[in-house]
């Protein structure tokens, strides 16, 4: 059997090799590709896989891309991190998937399941219009709101009101549209995990940002950039060298 892999992750794509050898030694993986680029070029060159591994989020966007530019015949499994809920819609289209981390005993069921149902080749288009549709449903699963301490009783705050968060002597506050300022008791880190990412940026250990609140950015020296904020913060938002590429990335996506 020859298969391909789409996985931008080296230690995830390492492993899969290791376990489809180990199950099966016939197995020939013709190539690894880590981007929706790589993945075009190969595809418009190479048709000769049985079978396509192939990870959603990859280095430069979604794997569904790879669908606009390219036929690609031969039936797919997609690896997946995405919840129980999110899986439904796999089902729904019929389109297999292994839960990410990958465990051997599934793999090979899902090899046997293959090479028994003799699957048929490649995704029609509303297979992938209910993959994305599932995508944009994965953002229900984010906070939409806190509950803050506002004098001398609770109120709700819309993480959609919210500007920027910052820690502030230890403590997390929380600047909203309008120019108001409340306490979070949490951590940074876990907010950070808790907010949407395709509209909260962690731009440094102190600063997360809604991406509306972004009123430009500056280069700034040894490759670091400043980041001007509304409502307007008093000091000096700064994003390092080594984060700046992937955050002007975020920007553009």
């Amino acid at each position: 059997m020859k298969v391909v892999i789409v996985e931008d992750e080296l230690a995830a794509s390492e492993n899969l090799v290791y376990m489809l050898k180990n199950l099966e030694d016939t197995i020939e993986v013709l190539a690894v590709l880590d981007s929706v680029k790589t993945s075009v070029d190969y595809f418009s060159r190479n048709q000769g896989a049985d079978l396509v591994f192939m990870d959603i989020h990859l280095a430069d966007g979604l794997s569904f891309e790879i669908f606009d530019a390219i036929k690609i015949d031969a039936p797919i499994i997609f690896t997946t991190a995405y919840d129980q809920y999110a899986l439904k819609a796999f089902k729904l289209n019929s389109i297999d998937y292994l839960l990410k981390p990958i465990d051997e005993e599934e793999l090979e069921e899902s090899l046997i399941q293959f090479k028994e149902q003799k699957k048929g080749k490649g995704l029609i288009s509303n297979q992938v219009e209910g993959l994305l549709h599932l995508l944009k449903d994965q953002k229900k699963g984010y906070k939409s709101m806190y509950l803050v301490h506002h004098r001398d009783e609770l109120i709700p705050v819309k993480t959609e009101k919210i500007a920027y968060l910052y820690i502030d002597n230890g403590i997390v506050k929380a600047v909203t549209k309008d120019k108001q300022t409340y306490v979070i008791e949490q951590k940074l880190e876990d907010i950070e995990n808790e907010l949407d990412p395709s509209n909260f940026y962690r731009l440094n250990r102190q600063f997360i940002v809604q991406r509306d609140a972004i009123s430009g950015i500056k280069q700034y020296f040894n490759g670091k950039l400043i980041v001007n904020v509304i409502p307007v913060f008093e000091e000096r938002v700064v994003v390092s060298k080594a984060k700046a590429a992937e955050f002007k990335n975020w920007m553009n996506n």
